[in-house]
């Protein structure tokens, strides 16, 4: 028989450098988990994206046991390493940050296509350039 799920948790971690404090200790602490068992496992799966935040949902069990699954960056963030910007813009309509190609939008769509809401690539693509215009970011040929 499967474990009854009694909570879905989404956190934004730097990769390889969970700790025990904020956000992660606190949010696994409400739900009595040990953190280590996630903080170990965690750091040492992510360690290669070298700090870049990850996107990470847990299952928590009501054995007080936990599933966890990293998503791997977000998209925002991918868009904005792409581009070379560190924020996009506040106006998004009027005020341009960057400009991105339908190639690095495509390099995107197919890191995070199991991810995304899209039946396939092409579909991906218009997912991922509908985040890059919400940032001020045009997206050329």
């Amino acid at each position: 028989m499967a474990k009854q799920v009694i909570g879905n948790l989404k956190l934004r971690i730097p990769a390889g450098r969970a700790t025990a404090g904020p956000p992660v200790g606190s949010t696994l602490g409400q739900w009595g988990l040990n953190m280590m068992d996630f903080i170990n496992p965690f750091n040492d799966a992510t360690k290669e994206l070298n700090g870049k935040d990850v996107i990470v949902h847990i299952q928590v069990f009501e054995d007080r046991t936990f599933a966890w699954k990293s998503l791997g960056q977000p998209v925002d963030d991918l868009i904005r390493e792409k581009v070379g910007i560190q924020k996009g813009s506040a106006k998004p309509h009027s005020d341009k940050v960057g400009k991105i190609t339908k190639a690095q939008l495509q390099e995107i769509a197919e890191l995070k296509k199991d991810q995304l809401n899209a039946i396939d690539l092409e579909g991906a693509i218009k997912v991922i350039a509908g985040t890059a215009r919400s940032m001020g970011v045009e997206v050329t040929e």
